[in-house]
């Protein structure tokens, strides 16, 4: 049984970092590419960024580049997404997603089969 676990998130205020961890069993990570999404209050999921299954390339929504970073750690079983220069707007519901292959790492949330339960990040101003 797949299960992810988001860690991380809390309170913090504009202009601080937080670093988000994602701690991967019941799969082989090597295996699937990782992603994260947020969601915010009254909003839907929107995609955050991604990363291939081997670490190499990455995908970020526009709003997050320069100031969000995602990596893995395969051996570990463990994705991260470090945050930076964090701003009111990005409070919200933070969700690690494991992809359906290795070979897509996108902001299509139908390519995700898993999902975790969330961490809420909030940033106050």
């Amino acid at each position: 049984q797949v299960q992810l676990v988001e860690s991380g998130g809390g309170l913090v205020q504009a202009g601080g970092s937080l670093r988000l961890s994602c701690a991967a069993s019941g799969l082989t990570l090597s295996s699937v590419a990782m992603g994260w999404f947020r969601q915010a209050p009254g909003k839907g999921r929107e995609f955050v960024s991604a990363i291939s299954w081997s670490g190499l390339n990455t995908d970020y929504q526009d709003a997050v580049k320069g100031r969000f970073t995602i990596s893995r750690d395969n051996a570990k079983n463990m994705v991260y997404l470090q945050m930076n220069s964090l701003k009111p707007e990005d409070t919200a519901v933070y969700y690690c997603a494991a992809g359906s292959s290795a070979s897509y790492y996108g902001p299509q949330i139908r390519q995700y089969d898993h999902w975790g339960q969330g961490t809420l990040v909030t940033v106050s101003s």
